[in-house]
Protein backbone atom coordinates (compact mmCIF):
# COMPACT_ATOMS: atom_id res chain seq x y z
CA UNK A 1 0.00 0.00 0.00
CA UNK A 2 2.62 2.43 0.99
CA UNK A 3 4.83 1.82 -2.40
CA UNK A 4 1.82 2.35 -4.41
CA UNK A 5 0.81 5.44 -2.83
CA UNK A 6 4.28 6.70 -2.96
CA UNK A 7 4.66 5.41 -7.03
CA UNK A 8 1.20 6.88 -7.97
CA UNK A 9 2.00 10.69 -8.25
CA UNK A 10 5.08 10.25 -10.10
CA UNK A 11 3.23 7.56 -12.74
CA UNK A 12 0.42 10.11 -12.72
CA UNK A 13 3.13 12.85 -14.32
CA UNK A 14 4.76 11.05 -16.50
CA UNK A 15 1.40 8.90 -18.03
CA UNK A 16 -0.08 13.00 -18.26
CA UNK A 17 3.44 13.79 -20.14
CA UNK A 18 3.27 10.87 -22.31
CA UNK A 19 0.15 11.52 -23.67
CA UNK A 20 1.18 14.66 -25.19
CA UNK A 21 -1.77 15.75 -24.30
CA UNK A 22 -0.88 17.68 -20.86
CA UNK A 23 1.37 20.47 -20.17
CA UNK A 24 4.30 20.43 -17.99
CA UNK A 25 2.39 22.69 -16.04
CA UNK A 26 -0.60 20.46 -15.59
CA UNK A 27 1.00 17.40 -15.43
CA UNK A 28 3.33 19.17 -12.35
CA UNK A 29 0.34 20.56 -10.78
CA UNK A 30 -1.95 17.35 -10.66
CA UNK A 31 1.59 15.66 -9.49
CA UNK A 32 1.87 17.98 -6.48
CA UNK A 33 -1.75 17.47 -5.86
CA UNK A 34 -1.14 13.36 -5.89
CA UNK A 35 1.87 13.89 -3.60
CA UNK A 36 0.36 16.11 -0.88
CA UNK A 37 -2.58 14.00 -0.91
CA UNK A 38 -0.31 10.86 -0.69
CA UNK A 39 1.81 11.95 1.70
CA UNK A 40 -0.66 13.18 4.42
CA UNK A 41 -2.22 9.93 3.74
CA UNK A 42 0.75 8.14 4.58
CA UNK A 43 2.13 10.24 7.52
CA UNK A 44 -1.49 10.56 9.06
CA UNK A 45 -1.45 6.37 9.00
CA UNK A 46 1.99 6.35 11.59
CA UNK A 47 1.52 9.79 13.16
CA UNK A 48 -1.59 10.98 12.76
CA UNK A 49 -2.91 14.91 12.38
CA UNK A 50 -0.07 16.55 14.29
CA UNK A 51 3.00 14.75 12.02
CA UNK A 52 0.95 15.90 8.81
CA UNK A 53 0.46 19.22 10.18
CA UNK A 54 4.27 19.25 10.88
CA UNK A 55 4.98 17.63 7.81
CA UNK A 56 3.40 20.66 5.78
CA UNK A 57 4.80 23.58 7.97
CA UNK A 58 8.08 22.09 7.70
CA UNK A 59 8.28 21.00 3.91
CA UNK A 60 5.82 24.02 2.15
CA UNK A 61 8.54 26.76 2.90
CA UNK A 62 11.53 25.03 1.84
CA UNK A 63 9.84 24.14 -0.87
CA UNK A 64 9.29 27.25 -2.04
CA UNK A 65 12.45 28.65 -0.70
CA UNK A 66 14.25 26.27 -2.98
CA UNK A 67 12.13 27.42 -5.62
CA UNK A 68 12.83 31.10 -5.51
CA UNK A 69 16.13 30.63 -6.81
CA UNK A 70 15.29 29.04 -9.82
CA UNK A 71 12.25 31.02 -10.43
CA UNK A 72 14.45 34.36 -9.65
CA UNK A 73 16.48 33.35 -12.59
CA UNK A 74 13.94 32.32 -14.79
CA UNK A 75 12.40 35.36 -14.68
CA UNK A 76 15.71 37.59 -14.70
CA UNK A 77 16.78 35.04 -17.86
CA UNK A 78 13.56 35.93 -20.02
CA UNK A 79 13.72 39.60 -18.78
CA UNK A 80 17.67 39.64 -20.01
CA UNK A 81 16.69 37.50 -23.40
CA UNK A 82 13.60 39.76 -24.38
CA UNK A 83 16.00 43.01 -23.37
CA UNK A 84 18.41 41.52 -26.07
CA UNK A 85 15.61 41.47 -28.88
CA UNK A 86 14.30 44.99 -28.21
CA UNK A 87 17.20 46.16 -28.65
CA UNK A 88 18.13 48.11 -31.80
CA UNK A 89 20.44 46.90 -34.35
CA UNK A 90 20.39 43.44 -33.44
CA UNK A 91 19.19 42.05 -36.82
CA UNK A 92 22.48 39.98 -36.91
CA UNK A 93 25.09 39.20 -39.81
CA UNK A 94 24.17 38.39 -43.50
CA UNK A 95 25.20 34.92 -45.13
CA UNK A 96 28.38 33.51 -44.33
CA UNK A 97 30.02 30.02 -46.24
CA UNK A 98 29.59 27.19 -44.16
CA UNK A 99 32.67 26.05 -43.35
CA UNK A 100 33.67 22.87 -40.80
CA UNK A 101 35.60 25.49 -38.58
CA UNK A 102 31.92 27.81 -38.17
CA UNK A 103 29.89 25.10 -37.91
CA UNK A 104 31.64 23.52 -35.25
CA UNK A 105 31.80 26.58 -33.16
CA UNK A 106 27.86 27.33 -33.81
CA UNK A 107 27.23 23.94 -32.44
CA UNK A 108 29.55 23.66 -29.66
CA UNK A 109 30.21 27.04 -28.46
CA UNK A 110 27.98 29.89 -29.60
CA UNK A 111 24.51 28.14 -29.16
CA UNK A 112 26.01 25.92 -25.71
CA UNK A 113 27.11 29.59 -24.46
CA UNK A 114 23.54 31.04 -25.36
CA UNK A 115 21.90 28.62 -23.51
CA UNK A 116 24.36 28.71 -20.35
CA UNK A 117 23.74 32.12 -20.20
CA UNK A 118 19.90 32.41 -20.48
CA UNK A 119 18.61 28.95 -20.79
CA UNK A 120 14.68 27.89 -21.64
CA UNK A 121 16.01 26.70 -25.33
CA UNK A 122 17.71 30.13 -26.00
CA UNK A 123 20.25 28.89 -27.36
CA UNK A 124 18.43 26.88 -29.94
CA UNK A 125 16.76 29.69 -31.03
CA UNK A 126 20.40 31.34 -31.64
CA UNK A 127 21.70 27.81 -33.18
CA UNK A 128 18.74 27.46 -35.81
CA UNK A 129 19.54 31.48 -36.87
CA UNK A 130 23.02 30.91 -37.23
CA UNK A 131 22.82 28.05 -39.01
CA UNK A 132 20.25 29.35 -41.41
CA UNK A 133 23.14 31.87 -42.00
CA UNK A 134 25.30 29.45 -42.87
CA UNK A 135 22.70 28.23 -45.41
CA UNK A 136 22.17 24.84 -43.41
CA UNK A 137 18.41 24.80 -43.55
CA UNK A 138 15.33 22.02 -43.13
CA UNK A 139 15.99 18.42 -40.89
CA UNK A 140 19.82 18.75 -40.69
CA UNK A 141 19.55 22.48 -39.36
CA UNK A 142 17.17 21.07 -36.86
CA UNK A 143 19.44 18.02 -35.57
CA UNK A 144 22.72 20.61 -35.59
CA UNK A 145 20.80 22.87 -33.53
CA UNK A 146 19.87 20.28 -30.88
CA UNK A 147 24.09 20.59 -29.70
CA UNK A 148 23.04 23.97 -28.47
CA UNK A 149 21.75 21.71 -25.19
CA UNK A 150 25.50 19.42 -25.06
CA UNK A 151 26.07 21.56 -21.97
CA UNK A 152 22.25 21.83 -20.29
CA UNK A 153 23.85 20.57 -16.83
CA UNK A 154 24.94 24.26 -16.37
CA UNK A 155 22.05 25.76 -19.16
CA UNK A 156 20.30 28.80 -17.17
CA UNK A 157 23.63 29.19 -14.75
CA UNK A 158 23.31 25.55 -13.88
CA UNK A 159 19.95 26.11 -12.31
CA UNK A 160 19.08 22.53 -12.50
CA UNK A 161 22.21 20.95 -11.55
CA UNK A 162 22.07 23.63 -7.83
CA UNK A 163 18.27 22.01 -7.39
CA UNK A 164 19.67 18.75 -7.49
CA UNK A 165 23.15 19.13 -5.42
CA UNK A 166 20.83 20.40 -3.27
CA UNK A 167 18.18 17.57 -3.35
CA UNK A 168 21.09 15.09 -2.93
CA UNK A 169 22.99 16.57 -0.27
CA UNK A 170 25.90 17.96 -2.17
CA UNK A 171 26.83 21.41 -2.92
CA UNK A 172 26.22 22.67 -6.36
CA UNK A 173 30.82 22.35 -7.45
CA UNK A 174 30.52 18.77 -6.17
CA UNK A 175 27.93 17.94 -8.37
CA UNK A 176 29.39 20.23 -11.17
CA UNK A 177 32.38 18.31 -11.10
CA UNK A 178 31.21 14.66 -11.82
CA UNK A 179 28.52 16.19 -14.34
CA UNK A 180 31.73 17.30 -16.32
CA UNK A 181 33.56 14.25 -16.16
CA UNK A 182 30.42 12.23 -17.04
CA UNK A 183 30.55 15.23 -20.01
CA UNK A 184 33.73 13.76 -21.74
CA UNK A 185 32.03 10.29 -23.06
CA UNK A 186 29.01 11.95 -23.57
CA UNK A 187 30.63 14.76 -25.78
CA UNK A 188 32.92 12.21 -27.47
CA UNK A 189 29.76 10.52 -28.80
CA UNK A 190 27.94 13.72 -29.36
CA UNK A 191 31.09 14.76 -31.85
CA UNK A 192 30.88 11.36 -33.61
CA UNK A 193 26.95 12.09 -34.68
CA UNK A 194 27.97 15.07 -35.32
CA UNK A 195 30.96 14.29 -38.02
CA UNK A 196 27.56 12.58 -39.84
CA UNK A 197 25.03 14.99 -39.27
CA UNK A 198 27.79 17.87 -40.16
CA UNK A 199 28.30 15.36 -43.66
CA UNK A 200 24.53 14.84 -44.22
CA UNK A 201 24.20 19.30 -44.41
CA UNK A 202 26.67 19.34 -47.27
CA UNK A 203 29.38 20.47 -44.50
CA UNK A 204 31.90 17.44 -44.58
CA UNK A 205 34.89 17.59 -41.89
CA UNK A 206 38.09 16.56 -43.16
CA UNK A 207 40.37 14.32 -40.83
CA UNK A 208 42.41 17.45 -40.01
CA UNK A 209 39.71 19.50 -39.02
CA UNK A 210 38.38 16.27 -37.11
CA UNK A 211 41.48 16.23 -34.53
CA UNK A 212 40.86 20.23 -34.19
CA UNK A 213 37.82 19.59 -33.41
CA UNK A 214 38.75 16.78 -30.98
CA UNK A 215 41.20 19.30 -29.92
CA UNK A 216 38.82 21.96 -29.32
CA UNK A 217 36.37 19.89 -27.48
CA UNK A 218 38.96 18.19 -25.17
CA UNK A 219 39.88 21.87 -23.95
CA UNK A 220 36.09 23.00 -23.78
CA UNK A 221 35.57 19.89 -20.96
CA UNK A 222 38.64 20.98 -19.06
CA UNK A 223 37.94 24.29 -18.56
CA UNK A 224 34.26 23.37 -17.72
CA UNK A 225 35.42 20.96 -15.27
CA UNK A 226 38.26 23.73 -13.89
CA UNK A 227 35.37 26.30 -13.70
CA UNK A 228 33.31 23.67 -11.42
CA UNK A 229 36.50 22.75 -9.38
CA UNK A 230 37.77 26.09 -8.53
CA UNK A 231 34.74 28.60 -9.17
CA UNK A 232 31.00 29.10 -8.86
CA UNK A 233 28.82 26.94 -11.13
CA UNK A 234 26.73 29.35 -12.43
CA UNK A 235 30.05 30.02 -14.47
CA UNK A 236 31.38 26.80 -15.44
CA UNK A 237 29.86 26.87 -19.15
CA UNK A 238 29.51 29.88 -19.63
CA UNK A 239 32.86 31.20 -19.10
CA UNK A 240 34.58 28.56 -20.38
CA UNK A 241 32.71 28.46 -24.14
CA UNK A 242 32.93 32.85 -24.02
CA UNK A 243 36.74 32.36 -24.05
CA UNK A 244 36.71 29.99 -26.24
CA UNK A 245 34.46 31.03 -28.72
CA UNK A 246 36.89 34.62 -28.65
CA UNK A 247 39.40 32.26 -29.73
CA UNK A 248 37.63 31.02 -32.60
CA UNK A 249 36.92 34.07 -33.39
CA UNK A 250 40.03 35.17 -33.34
CA UNK A 251 41.70 32.12 -35.44
CA UNK A 252 39.06 31.05 -37.61
CA UNK A 253 37.82 35.10 -38.82
CA UNK A 254 41.22 37.21 -38.76
CA UNK A 255 38.75 39.76 -38.09
CA UNK A 256 39.89 43.53 -38.42
CA UNK A 257 39.38 46.30 -36.05
CA UNK A 258 36.25 47.11 -37.66
CA UNK A 259 34.89 43.40 -37.18
CA UNK A 260 35.73 43.25 -33.58
CA UNK A 261 34.22 46.31 -33.12
CA UNK A 262 31.35 45.07 -34.57
CA UNK A 263 31.15 41.83 -33.23
CA UNK A 264 31.78 43.79 -29.50
CA UNK A 265 28.78 46.17 -30.19
CA UNK A 266 26.12 43.18 -31.66
CA UNK A 267 27.16 41.13 -29.08
CA UNK A 268 27.97 43.76 -25.91
CA UNK A 269 25.19 41.98 -23.70
CA UNK A 270 26.12 38.83 -23.58
CA UNK A 271 29.66 39.93 -22.88
CA UNK A 272 28.66 42.23 -19.82
CA UNK A 273 26.83 39.66 -18.32
CA UNK A 274 29.93 37.21 -19.10
CA UNK A 275 32.50 40.01 -17.05
CA UNK A 276 29.95 40.77 -14.13
CA UNK A 277 29.69 37.15 -13.34
CA UNK A 278 33.56 36.01 -13.57
CA UNK A 279 34.10 39.23 -12.07
CA UNK A 280 32.15 38.69 -8.50
CA UNK A 281 32.79 34.62 -8.76
CA UNK A 282 36.69 35.30 -9.63
CA UNK A 283 37.71 38.41 -8.01
CA UNK A 284 38.40 37.96 -4.53
CA UNK A 285 37.41 41.49 -2.82
CA UNK A 286 34.43 41.88 -5.14
CA UNK A 287 33.33 38.11 -4.05
CA UNK A 288 33.65 38.48 0.02
CA UNK A 289 32.19 42.06 -0.36
CA UNK A 290 28.70 40.77 -2.19
CA UNK A 291 28.08 37.05 -1.09
CA UNK A 292 27.31 37.71 2.60
CA UNK A 293 25.64 41.38 1.77
CA UNK A 294 22.32 40.90 2.82
CA UNK A 295 22.43 37.25 2.53
CA UNK A 296 19.10 35.00 3.94
CA UNK A 297 19.62 31.80 5.04
CA UNK A 298 16.22 30.70 6.72
CA UNK A 299 16.93 26.84 5.90
CA UNK A 300 19.76 25.13 7.18
CA UNK A 301 19.93 22.35 4.51
CA UNK A 302 18.83 25.33 1.77
CA UNK A 303 21.45 27.39 -0.25
CA UNK A 304 21.23 30.96 0.80
CA UNK A 305 20.51 33.79 -1.46
CA UNK A 306 22.78 37.10 -1.71
CA UNK A 307 21.09 39.32 -3.61
CA UNK A 308 23.62 41.52 -5.02
CA UNK A 309 25.42 38.29 -5.58
CA UNK A 310 23.10 36.15 -7.01
CA UNK A 311 23.31 35.49 -11.16
CA UNK A 312 19.39 36.85 -11.42
CA UNK A 313 20.98 40.67 -10.20
CA UNK A 314 23.06 40.79 -13.06
CA UNK A 315 20.47 39.61 -15.52
CA UNK A 316 18.32 41.85 -14.60
CA UNK A 317 20.36 45.35 -14.01
CA UNK A 318 22.21 44.47 -17.28
CA UNK A 319 19.01 43.81 -19.13
CA UNK A 320 17.28 47.05 -17.73
CA UNK A 321 20.53 49.00 -19.13
CA UNK A 322 19.92 47.43 -22.51
CA UNK A 323 16.71 48.44 -22.69
CA UNK A 324 17.08 52.11 -21.41
CA UNK A 325 20.20 52.10 -24.15
CA UNK A 326 18.25 51.09 -26.62
CA UNK A 327 15.39 53.54 -25.99
CA UNK A 328 12.94 50.42 -25.74
CA UNK A 329 9.69 50.84 -23.42
CA UNK A 330 10.67 48.98 -20.71
CA UNK A 331 7.43 48.24 -19.47
CA UNK A 332 6.50 46.63 -22.89
CA UNK A 333 9.53 44.57 -22.07
CA UNK A 334 8.73 43.57 -18.54
CA UNK A 335 5.38 42.34 -19.74
CA UNK A 336 6.73 40.55 -22.28
CA UNK A 337 9.36 38.92 -19.93
CA UNK A 338 6.07 38.24 -17.36
CA UNK A 339 4.28 36.21 -20.13
CA UNK A 340 6.92 34.35 -21.24
CA UNK A 341 8.49 33.31 -17.59
CA UNK A 342 5.35 32.22 -15.72
CA UNK A 343 4.86 29.19 -17.19
CA UNK A 344 8.25 28.00 -15.95
CA UNK A 345 8.13 29.52 -12.66
CA UNK A 346 4.76 27.83 -12.05
CA UNK A 347 6.25 24.10 -13.37
CA UNK A 348 9.50 24.71 -11.44
CA UNK A 349 7.04 25.53 -8.39
CA UNK A 350 5.06 22.80 -8.66
CA UNK A 351 7.92 20.04 -9.54
CA UNK A 352 10.24 21.58 -6.58
CA UNK A 353 7.51 21.55 -3.82
CA UNK A 354 6.70 17.94 -4.58
CA UNK A 355 9.83 17.10 -4.35
CA UNK A 356 10.32 18.56 -1.24
CA UNK A 357 7.28 16.30 0.13
CA UNK A 358 8.65 13.45 -1.14
CA UNK A 359 11.40 13.44 0.75
CA UNK A 360 9.82 14.78 3.73
CA UNK A 361 7.30 11.94 4.23
CA UNK A 362 9.48 9.23 3.26
CA UNK A 363 7.87 8.64 0.37
CA UNK A 364 10.73 8.39 -1.59
CA UNK A 365 12.64 5.80 0.33
CA UNK A 366 9.41 3.71 0.43
CA UNK A 367 10.02 3.43 -3.51
CA UNK A 368 13.66 2.63 -3.34
CA UNK A 369 12.99 -0.21 -0.91
CA UNK A 370 10.47 -1.57 -2.95
CA UNK A 371 12.79 -1.18 -6.10
CA UNK A 372 15.85 -3.09 -4.00
CA UNK A 373 12.88 -5.83 -3.31
CA UNK A 374 11.78 -6.43 -6.65
CA UNK A 375 14.94 -6.59 -9.22
CA UNK A 376 17.98 -6.47 -6.16
CA UNK A 377 21.26 -4.36 -6.78
CA UNK A 378 20.09 -4.58 -10.35
CA UNK A 379 17.65 -1.79 -9.54
CA UNK A 380 20.38 1.12 -9.59
CA UNK A 381 19.86 0.08 -13.91
CA UNK A 382 16.71 2.11 -13.21
CA UNK A 383 18.67 5.21 -12.23
CA UNK A 384 19.79 6.60 -16.31
CA UNK A 385 16.48 5.08 -17.09
CA UNK A 386 14.42 7.12 -14.72
CA UNK A 387 16.35 10.24 -15.41
CA UNK A 388 16.20 9.76 -19.11
CA UNK A 389 12.53 9.57 -19.23
CA UNK A 390 12.04 12.43 -16.45
CA UNK A 391 14.21 15.16 -19.04
CA UNK A 392 12.80 13.93 -22.31
CA UNK A 393 9.04 13.98 -20.96
CA UNK A 394 9.68 17.83 -19.31
CA UNK A 395 12.35 19.09 -21.01
CA UNK A 396 13.79 20.88 -17.96
CA UNK A 397 16.87 19.84 -15.94
CA UNK A 398 14.95 21.77 -12.97
CA UNK A 399 11.93 20.07 -13.26
CA UNK A 400 13.24 16.53 -13.87
CA UNK A 401 16.09 16.93 -11.12
CA UNK A 402 13.21 18.09 -8.56
CA UNK A 403 11.11 15.07 -9.79
CA UNK A 404 13.58 12.13 -9.70
CA UNK A 405 16.86 13.23 -7.67
CA UNK A 406 14.99 12.46 -3.91
CA UNK A 407 13.71 9.06 -5.19
CA UNK A 408 17.46 8.23 -6.69
CA UNK A 409 18.94 9.43 -3.48
CA UNK A 410 17.06 7.17 -1.67
CA UNK A 411 17.63 4.02 -4.19
CA UNK A 412 21.64 4.76 -3.79
CA UNK A 413 21.48 4.45 0.00
CA UNK A 414 19.44 1.70 -0.40
CA UNK A 415 21.61 -0.13 -2.38
CA UNK A 416 24.88 1.20 -0.62
CA UNK A 417 26.00 2.79 -3.89
CA UNK A 418 27.78 6.37 -4.39
CA UNK A 419 25.61 9.14 -3.63
CA UNK A 420 27.12 11.73 -5.64
CA UNK A 421 27.81 9.80 -8.56
CA UNK A 422 24.31 8.44 -8.28
CA UNK A 423 23.37 11.90 -8.20
CA UNK A 424 25.39 12.93 -11.22
CA UNK A 425 23.99 10.13 -13.78
CA UNK A 426 20.06 11.46 -13.04
CA UNK A 427 21.72 15.34 -13.30
CA UNK A 428 23.67 14.76 -16.06
CA UNK A 429 21.27 12.64 -18.08
CA UNK A 430 18.12 14.42 -16.98
CA UNK A 431 19.68 17.59 -18.60
CA UNK A 432 21.23 15.90 -21.91
CA UNK A 433 17.95 13.84 -22.81
CA UNK A 434 16.25 17.54 -22.51
CA UNK A 435 17.59 17.71 -26.00
CA UNK A 436 15.52 15.19 -27.09
CA UNK A 437 11.93 16.97 -25.46
CA UNK A 438 8.95 17.27 -27.61
CA UNK A 439 8.90 20.92 -26.25
CA UNK A 440 12.78 21.25 -28.18
CA UNK A 441 12.03 19.11 -31.42
CA UNK A 442 8.63 20.90 -31.69
CA UNK A 443 9.86 24.18 -31.54
CA UNK A 444 12.48 23.27 -33.95
CA UNK A 445 10.29 22.31 -36.91
CA UNK A 446 8.01 25.33 -36.04
CA UNK A 447 10.89 27.40 -36.76
CA UNK A 448 12.60 25.92 -40.03
CA UNK A 449 8.71 25.67 -40.65
CA UNK A 450 9.22 21.52 -41.74
CA UNK A 451 6.05 19.63 -42.47
CA UNK A 452 7.57 16.40 -41.25
CA UNK A 453 5.68 14.26 -38.91
CA UNK A 454 7.18 13.80 -35.35
CA UNK A 455 7.86 10.31 -36.34
CA UNK A 456 10.28 11.29 -39.04
CA UNK A 457 12.09 13.84 -36.98
CA UNK A 458 12.47 11.48 -33.70
CA UNK A 459 13.87 8.73 -36.34
CA UNK A 460 16.13 11.10 -37.43
CA UNK A 461 17.05 12.64 -34.10
CA UNK A 462 17.00 9.35 -31.40
CA UNK A 463 20.99 8.50 -32.33
CA UNK A 464 21.37 11.59 -29.76
CA UNK A 465 19.89 9.82 -27.19
CA UNK A 466 22.68 6.99 -27.15
CA UNK A 467 25.56 9.36 -25.79
CA UNK A 468 23.94 10.00 -22.50
CA UNK A 469 22.46 6.42 -21.94
CA UNK A 470 25.87 4.76 -22.65
CA UNK A 471 27.12 6.55 -20.56
CA UNK A 472 24.76 6.45 -18.06
CA UNK A 473 23.99 2.93 -17.78
CA UNK A 474 28.31 2.22 -18.18
CA UNK A 475 28.83 4.33 -15.06
CA UNK A 476 26.05 2.47 -12.99
CA UNK A 477 27.45 -0.71 -14.21
CA UNK A 478 31.02 0.40 -12.58
CA UNK A 479 29.63 1.62 -9.13
CA UNK A 480 27.76 -2.38 -9.22
CA UNK A 481 31.34 -3.87 -10.13
CA UNK A 482 33.29 -1.58 -7.01
CA UNK A 483 30.75 -0.49 -4.85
Amino acid sequence: MTTTLALLPLLLVLGLLATGRASALAAGLAGLAATLAASATLVMGTGGPDAVAGLFRREVPAGLWLSWHVIAIVVTGVFFHRATLARAGTGGEGARAPTPRRLFAVCFLLAPFAESVTGFGVGYIIALAALRRLGIGGLPALLLGLYSQSLVPWGALAIGTTVGATLAGLTPNELGVLCALLQIPIHALYLALYWRFAREAGVPVPVLQKLDDVAWIAALLALVWLANYASDIEIAAAAPTAFLLALRFWRDERPDLAQVRATLGASAPYVALTLALCATRLVTPLRDLLKPLWAMKPFENQPAFAPFYAPGFWLLSIGIAVVLIARAPLMRVAGEAARGAWRASAVTLAFVVMAEFYVGSGMATAIAEALHGVAGRGAALGVPLFAATGGFLTGSGAAANAMLMPMEIALARTLALDLAWVAAVQASLTANLTMLSPIRVSMGAAILALSASDAVLYRRAWPLALPPLVTGFAAVAVLLAYD
